[in-house]
């Protein structure tokens, strides 16, 4: 069974700490950190939209989880002044579950769908006379005497949020106006982010520190926060709610969080390619039957952040280990490598 969801520094989201997510999340594009060309792109996109008095057109919004799209879509929302109706893709299971989402709806209304792309192909053919022309198609009967039924929409718009962009169908994604993908962001701007956190949640950095969380926090803000929660319940314990550089380090290391943001499992992975596979290529199922980790969490999950560092390399034989993570593993290559 995958560990992912008890990782610290997963960057999923975790039910357990909704109420964090909801007290730190920015209210608008000015509190906003990060993703600079989005919010310059937003900031035209919805100062335009509100000047004609018009909805906004449907926006797409894709990236690894963590980095901010369903904060995005609330500022949306928020900026523009309309009401946001939130749901998931999983939630969607039949025609008629979108149909009374959809006929609930009041004109200027934000439809958010989380996971867009766990959409059933039925109900994504549905979604694209709702997109387009504002009309939903309701079938009522079967065979010979199956009637279909043509219902007017409000003018809403669609606001999706995906981490698998390429699960879309080509008509759905065509379907967006606006289509913006979320990077992983900067130390520098994740410091930023904790600082802005700290301030919040009332947080005393005794000393400039807080970019030693940044540089630990996968550069994705969700990571970010959970670490400067744990950082402050250890701090609150050992030095009366006072952090500094020495709490810090004395967290990350009772987490087993390196340097550069890796977890034991992260670490697992790469000694696994060294020591059983002398550094690859190894194909993905190998991977995951020597590590007891799941095919898909090793892709979509643990592989992401390895290959931003430069640990591994994807090549048309497997993934290889390189120098830089033998070097950061402390162990010394086998001669003939590389």
């Amino acid at each position: 069974m995958s560990e992912e969801a008890n990782r610290i520094v997963s960057a999923n989201f975790d039910p357990n700490e909704q109420t964090l997510d909801m007290t730190l999340r920015p209210k608008n594009l000015a509190e906003f950190i990060g993703q600079n060309e989005i919010k310059d792109n937003l900031a035209i996109f919805l100062e335009a939209a509100k000047r004609r008095g018009e909805p906004i057109e449907h926006v797409l919004l894709y990236g690894p989880p963590g980095l901010g799209k369903t904060t995005l879509a609330h500022i949306i929302a928020s900026e523009v002044g309309a009401n946001m109706k939130v749901t998931t893709g999983p939630a969607i299971e039949k025609s008629g579950d979108l149909a009374a989402i959809l006929t609930n709806l009041e004109p200027g209304d934000v439809l958010f769908i989380d996971e867009i792309h766990r959409l059933n192909r039925t109900i994504e053919e549905i979604l694209y006379s709702a997109m387009e022309d504002f009309v939903l198609d309701i079938v009522i009967g079967k065979g010979p005497s199956a009637k279909t039924l043509r219902l007017d929409l409000p003018h809403f718009t669609l606001i999706g949020a995906t981490t698998k962009i390429s699960k879309l169908s080509s008509p759905l994604r065509d379907r967006f106006g606006n289509t913006y993908h979320l990077e992983f962001y900067h130390d520098e701007d994740i410091n930023k982010i904790i600082e802005r956190s700290a301030k919040i949640l009332n947080v005393e950095f005794v000393e400039p520190c807080s970019m030693e969380i940044a540089k630990r926090s996968r550069r994705t803000p969700r990571v970010a926060n959970r670490l400067l929660k744990r950082v402050r319940d250890f701090a609150e314990v050992k030095n009366n709610g006072k952090i500094n550089q020495d709490i810090i380090n004395q967290t990350l290391k009772m987490l087993n969080i390196d340097e550069y943001g890796l977890d034991q499992i992260d670490r697992r992975i790469l000694t696994t390619i060294i020591e059983k596979f002398n550094g690859g290529p190894v194909g993905l199922n190998t991977i995951s039957a020597a590590t007891s980790e799941e095919m898909d969490a090793i892709e979509d999950v643990y592989e992401p952040f390895l290959l931003q560092l430069g640990f591994i390399n994807r090549t048309s034989r497997g993934r290889m280990v390189t120098e830089d993570a033998y070097r950061h593993l402390g162990i010394k290559k086998a001669s003939g490598l590389f």
